[in-house]
This record gives C-alpha cells, structure tokens and sequence, in this order.
C-alpha cells in the first residue's frame, strides 16, 4: 500500500469521488451532504491523499483543507473491498502530519451519524464530538469532531 499527496484532477480519482458521492446519498438527503467539489480539491490550501494498493490502483483518500484556525478533514473514503487493512488509519497519519507540518493549532471534520465506522476511527484519532464550526450550521445528520494539535 502507498499513500502519498497527488492532484484529484485525475480520472481514477475523479470515479473513487463519485462512488464516494453515491455512497453519501444512500445515507443522507443532498442538504446534509457538505463535499467538496473536484475544483474545490484542487485549491492550493488543500492537500490531498490517495491510497494505492500494492498494484498501484486507488483504494481510498482523504483531504485536508489548511486554514489559519483548523485543518479540515474532507473527503475520507476507503472502497468497501479496501476496508479493514489499516488504510484509513493510514491516511489519517498524512494528514495530520501535513496540519501538523503547515502549523494548524486544530483538526476538524464534519462526518455523519449514519457512519459508526468512520466516527470509531475519528474516535481512536483523538478527536472528540464539538458542535458545529466554520460555516456549518446545526444539522442532526452531521457530527463535528474536532482535535487540538498544541
């Protein structure tokens, strides 16, 4: 397995996204789905990680999005025949290291309740439920997590 920092603006990525997107939708109604969009991933406050089997296909990814008050964890996926080795945690590591390297004081991240797994592993990250952040508001399908680096 590799992990590493790469562009999304590429076609596997661009389909790992839109099985992400599917999977969101099964889950929650579109108002309470807050992705970011391919041109929102390529902003150069974003930092974005793909995971690679060990035959080079994409299995998951995660991005941070860098601010001067947090890093925010967006688009965490693992594809379901990927789960259980250790990817997920993997990619949470990079980033954040990456906050850790670009200074944020905080990691946050918006997840769902319909998504037990991701919340134990956010959970076992060291992050902690808060309430809503940034521009969320008060939405009962979002859970806000959030963990201070200092």
């Amino acid at each position: 397995m590799q992990i590493t920092f790469e562009s999304p603006n590429q076609p596997e990525v661009i389909a790992l996204i839109a099985d992400l997107d599917a999977y969101q939708l099964t889950l929650y109604p579109p108002e309470s789905v807050y992705a970011l969009d391919l041109n929102a991933l390529m902003r150069p406050e974003v930092k974005f990680a793909v995971a690679r089997d060990a035959d080079g296909v994409i299995a998951g990814c995660g991005a941070l999005v860098l601010s001067a008050e947090y890093g925010e964890i967006k688009r965490m996926y693992v594809q379901p025949r990927m789960r259980g080795r250790g990817m997920a945690r993997q990619l949470m590591h990079l980033l954040e290291q990456a906050a850790r390297d670009a200074g944020c004081p905080l990691m946050v991240l918006e997840t769902g309740p319909s998504q037990p797994e991701a919340i134990a592993l956010y959970e076992r990250h060291g992050f902690a439920r808060c309430g809503p952040y940034g521009e969320y508001r008060d939405d009962p399908l979002s859970v806000f997590m959030r963990k201070p680096l200092r």
